[in-house]
């Protein structure tokens, strides 16, 4: 409970969040002005500082507002509002009793985790936990086949035993069958152009640390993939945002901001854009490519998702038909194609950008994890029939999700996408936020808008994966229909459950 001085005692805060309050440097503040830009719009039908409190415990949750970061203090954050400050110490007063806050002399209000905060949070990502149905990763379970690929594996394995297990570059059997792949896809490829890493999100920080460092400057699409934004701030590089439009990239703004910012490196989501779904047509992959080699910037496509076509024709390759320059990179992944638990991704590059990606790679690892490979190149050999049954399968709940969301929340506005593993929902109001935070208490985490923002906007938007089967899709959506409705939106129907939020 608090104290008549407004802190709390070390016993009511859990063991995490005395360490972290203990051993970090609390280095990190957010401004009032940056908090209401955060916040969104916050406001529901219940009082003020629950819906404040509500708020900002799904920006923690999401982690939107990192752990160790000091709050304004009360009167900042109410004039930066407009409430009473009245209503922030109360929403502060109920966050430091659930845990969420911890005040600490010399270091203000501070941001941190309740005690036994793991029994509501889910211990992996994109699963169903303890009835929680986590939408906060789009990635879809394994396929089938991967017990078959393990055991080829292991009868594979004694044959890349003799060495010392370090593979900076990759296995040379993966490579090339990578390589084959980008050449039956109509780029071709050999394998020094092939980069073997610990998963696609190596590669983005790989190349982000490699090209930018402190006060550069890296486009990205805006909404954008949230750990390339991660990855251009962990590099201490500025993100410069380029809408993403219903057709998509917009290809004029990009190239003006090109010309005029001088990037140092482009990051672009070609094919079946993470969040919104869309995908560059044949002649804008030749307009970036073009702009690239004119500028001599480095532009990198996740290719993360270009297997998970689900309708229409299969985009045409990022990288396009010519020789390997030093200006285009591909990124790919085995993560939604076949497994995340596989940690094995790839980039494809010119044979130089290659070996000196290679040689900056081994001051993180020194490779990726053998077994793991084996198992990729096992799976890459039956990918025709592992692709077309996850197709099918991510198709059949795409359209499930859909006729959910048109049946129980007809406010929103959705575009059924031709592939990926999410649709970029229009909630019509900006309340991304604040959902957010009440659907956790329904039974469902999700990722809100400004997640997939560099400067807080999109709280107008929602990102929900349909990698999930129809059972747990409709769980969630139950839970997000009994949330919106707090909100002010439709009356959940059909029997949905709707019960008062945990908070």
């Amino acid at each position: 409970m608090a104290s008549s001085s407004g802190t709390v005692a070390l016993s009511s805060i859990s063991t995490w969040s005395i360490v972290a309050l203990m051993s970090v440097s609390v280095d990190r503040r957010v401004s009032g002005s940056r908090l209401r830009v955060l916040l969104g719009t916050w406001q529901h039908h219940g009082p003020a500082y629950q819906a404040l409190a509500d708020a900002l415990r799904g920006l923690v949750r999401a982690g939107t507002l990192p752990l160790a970061t000091r709050l304004p203090g009360e009167r900042e954050v109410a004039d930066a509002l407009g409430v009473s400050r009245t209503t922030v110490t109360a929403a502060y007063d109920l966050l430091r009793d659930e845990g969420f806050l911890a005040s600490r002399r010399g270091s203000g209000t501070v941001t941190t985790l309740p005690p036994h905060a793991g029994d509501r949070v889910p211990t992996r990502l994109g699963g169903v936990d303890d009835g929680l149905v986590d939408l906060s990763a789009a990635a879809p379970s394994a396929p089938p086949q991967l017990a078959a690929a393990c055991a080829a594996a292991l009868d594979a394995l004694p044959r890349h035993t003799t060495g010392t297990g370090y593979t900076p570059l990759g296995l040379p059997a993966l490579r090339a069958a990578v390589a084959e792949r980008y050449t039956r896809r109509g780029t071709p490829t050999t394998p020094e152009q092939v980069l073997v890493t610990t998963g696609g999100q190596q590669a983005i920080h790989l190349l982000t640390s490699a090209y930018a460092g402190p006060g550069d400057r890296v486009v990205v699409e805006h909404p954008t993939y949230p750990h390339a934004i991660d990855a251009v701030r962990a590099a201490g590089a500025r993100a410069v945002p380029v809408p993403v439009t219903p057709h998509g990239t917009d290809l004029e703004l990009l190239a003006s901001t090109v010309h005029q910012a001088a990037p140092r490196l482009v990051y672009l989501v070609p094919d079946h854009h993470n969040p919104t779904g869309t995908s560059l047509t044949t002649d804008a992959r030749a307009r970036v490519r073009d702009l690239a080699r004119r500028t001599r910037t480095v532009v990198v496509g996740d290719e993360t998702l270009t297997d998970l076509t689900l309708s229409g024709p299969e985009p045409e390759p990022f990288a396009g038909a010519g020789p390997a320059d030093r200006y285009v990179v591909c990124v790919g992944s085995a993560s939604k194609t076949f497994w995340g638990g596989l940690r094995v991704g790839w980039l494809r590059g010119h044979p130089d950008v290659v070996a000196a990606l290679a040689q900056r790679r081994a001051h993180v690892d020194i490779g990726t994890s053998v077994l793991d490979q084996l198992v990729t190149l096992e799976l890459l050999a039956h990918a025709d029939e592992v692709v077309a049954q996850r197709r099918a399968t991510v198709r059949a709940q795409r359209d499930a999700l859909h006729s959910m969301l048109a049946q129980e929340l007809p406010e929103w506005r959705t575009t059924v996408p031709a592939g990926g593993l999410s649709t970029w929902v229009d909630l019509t109001r900006p309340v991304s936020t604040a959902l957010a935070a009440l659907a956790h208490g329904h039974g469902v985490r999700v990722a809100p808008g400004p997640a997939f923002g560099v400067d807080g906007t999109f709280d107008d938007h929602l990102r929900i994966p349909f990698a999930q089967p129809a059972d747990a899709l409709r769980r969630a959506v139950d839970g997000l229909a009994a949330a919106w409705a707090v909100l002010g939106g439709a009356t959940p129907q059909h029997g949905l459950r709707a019960q008062p939020a945990l908070v």
